[in-house]
C-alpha cells in the first residue's frame, strides 16, 4: 500500500487536478479524487501498466453540506437520438432521476431533448447509451449547480452471479448456466469464493457452482453424452468496469486482468451486512 501511495503523490506532482487523502481508522485504503470518472480511469490504466494492483470502490461524487442539508452536483444534459429511440432513453434517464426540460423533434427526424439530472445518475449510462442507440446517438453533459441530495434506487437493473467456491470454470457448469444470464468467464478461469462471474437475468443476485463437473459413472450409452454448445462471454474493458460495479461491490485491477468481486466474500457475510 505504501508504494501506491507514494506513486500517487508522485503523480499529483504533475497531475495538479487529482486530490489525495487516507482514510481515518485505515491503513490498507486511500481516497482520491478526480475530475470524473475517465479522469480516474486514465490514473488507474496508468498504474496498471506500471505493474501495480489494487481494489477499487465504485466513484462517487463530492457532496459538500449548507444550511444542515447535502448537496450535490447536478449537470445539464443534451441529448440527440432518432425519433424511434427517444422514448427508451427519456424513460431510462427519468428513472435515473433526470428531470426533462425540452423536447424537440427536428424535420430529418432527430429528437433533441435536455435534462437536468445528479450527477450520480449519469455515471455509468453512456456505455449502456452507446449500446442502446448503436452509436447513433449523442450524450453531452456540464456541470450546472449544487442541488439538494436524491435519492436514486440502483442504478443496474440486474442482479449479478457470484461464484460459491474456488476453482477454474466448469465447461459443464458453464453450459447449465447459460440460461441464467450473461456469463463474464470462460471455462479454465480462475474463479474464487464472492468473485462475480456473470449478470442474472433477474434483478436479484444469484449464488452460483460455476465450478461444479459433470458427474461421472462407469456406464456409457451411445448417444447420452450431449453437446456443449457456449456463447462467448462478455469481457470489460477498465472504463466499462468501473461502470458497471454497484455500491457493495470492487474491481480488482492487475497488469493481467480485471476481476469484480462483492466486498464481503462469504454469502453469510453478505447476507449479515
Amino acid at each position: 500500500m505504501n508504494k501506491i501511495k507514494d506513486r500517487l503523490i508522485k503523480e499529483k506532482e504533475a497531475n495538479i487536478t487529482l486530490k489525495i487523502e487516507d482514510i481515518a481508522g485505515r491503513d490498507d485504503a486511500v481516497r482520491v479524487c478526480g475530475k470524473g470518472e475517465l479522469h480516474l480511469a486514465v490514473l488507474l490504466e496508468t498504474l496498471r501498466r506500471e505493474g501495480y494492483e489494487c481494489a477499487i470502490s465504485k466513484p462517487q461524487v463530492i457532496t459538500k453540506e449548507e444550511n444542515g442539508v447535502t448537496l450535490e452536483p447536478f449537470e445539464k444534459v443534451h441529448v440527440e437520438v432518432p425519433e424511434k429511440l427517444s422514448g427508451g432513453i427519456i424513460e431510462d434517464l427519468s428513472r435515473r432521476k433526470g428531470e426533462m426540460q425540452t423536447l424537440e423533434t427536428t424535420e430529418n427526424g432527430i429528437t433533441l431533448i435536455t435534462f437536468l439530472m445528479p450527477t450520480r445518475g449519469l455515471m455509468g449510462y453512456r456505455s449502456e447509451f452507446i449500446t442502446k442507440t448503436s452509436g447513433l446517438g449523442i450524450l453531452t453533459s456540464v456541470f450546472s449547480c449544487f442541488a439538494p441530495k436524491k435519492e436514486i434506487s440502483r442504478t443496474r437493473l440486474r442482479g449479478v452471479l457470484i461464484a460459491n467456491a474456488p476453482g477454474k470454470a466448469n465447461g459443464y457448469a458453464c453450459f447449465n448456466l447459460q440460461n441464467r444470464g450473461t456469463l463474464f468467464v470462460q471455462p479454465g478461469d480462475d474463479v474464487y469464493e464472492g468473485s462475480i462471474v456473470g449478470e442474472h437475468s433477474r434483478d436479484n443476485d444469484l449464488v452460483v457452482n460455476i465450478v461444479k463437473a459433470k458427474q461421472l459413472t462407469n456406464v456409457r450409452a451411445s448417444g447420452t453424452d450431449e453437446n456443449i454448445l457456449l456463447t462467448p462471454p462478455r469481457k470489460f474493458i477498465l472504463e466499462d468496469a468501473i461502470d458497471y460495479i454497484e455500491d457493495d461491490e470492487l474491481l480488482e485491477i492487475t497488469p493481467k486482468s480485471l476481476r469484480m468481486r462483492k466486498k464481503y466474500l462469504k454469502e453469510h457475510e453478505r447476507k449479515r451486512k
